[in-house]
């Protein structure tokens, strides 16, 4: 383990700890422990209450949300049914249904009443609808509300694609470059690319 990770708290809440083995024992896609740590510094940093997450998989970074501070309540959308009612077990263990409200269906056939807004909106979802997503939910952003984009860097093959790499994973590696250049040019926003975890962007409303 290396020095930083020793310093840096973990948590303590034993459901979280119990998803995240889960998660490892059976390959299921979560957040980065450094991709983590980024995301929950710009949430204590901006002092964030209400939180969208696309993309729940099991929970476990709602739940690392949810444990910074008890106001902090998030809504978070997943598609995949297995995923959702391992994340709905997830959440009603920690105790935490209160502020982590699941919503099951496709993010992009989810409608937000209007009048909700978020200080922070996470994109962690199917890669290939990066845009739609982002232009689905930034209505619901609140004056300088940050966007955070993962996965960015795709297990490094945006940098380094392959011959070997199929045809539709070609195809989405072309979607998640267009969405990285569609960032950088999108000039409602100041966004940062970080080399962090598996890549993320934050993108400021200016």
């Amino acid at each position: 383990m290396k020095y930083f990770d020793l310093l840096n708290k973990e948590s303590s809440n034993p459901v979280i700890n119990e998803a995240y083995k889960y998660a490892l024992d059976n390959n299921v896609p979560i957040i980065t422990d450094d991709g983590l740590l980024c995301l929950t510094t710009i949430i204590k940093i901006k002092k964030a209450k209400r939180i969208l997450e696309i993309g729940t998989a099991i929970a476990y970074c709602a739940m690392q949300m949810a444990d910074l501070d008890d106001e902090i309540v998030i809504d978070t959308i997943e598609r995949k049914k297995e995923m959702y009612e391992l994340a709905r077990n997830n959440v009603n263990n920690a105790n935490m249904q209160d502020r982590i409200n699941l919503i099951f269906g496709d993010a992009l056939e989810v409608e937000i009443d209007e009048n909700i807004k978020y200080d922070i909106i996470f994109i962690d979802a199917a890669k290939s609808q990066y845009i739609k997503f982002f232009e689905k939910f930034e209505k619901h952003l609140n004056k300088d509300g940050i966007i955070v984009s993962d996965n960015l860097l795709f297990h490094g093959l945006i940098e380094n694609e392959t011959d070997t790499v199929g045809k539709d994973l070609r195809a989405m590696l072309r979607k998640i470059r267009n969405y990285n250049e569609w960032l950088k040019n999108n000039d409602l926003y100041d966004t940062t690319f970080l080399r962090i975890g598996d890549g993320m962007a934050i993108s400021i409303k200016k």
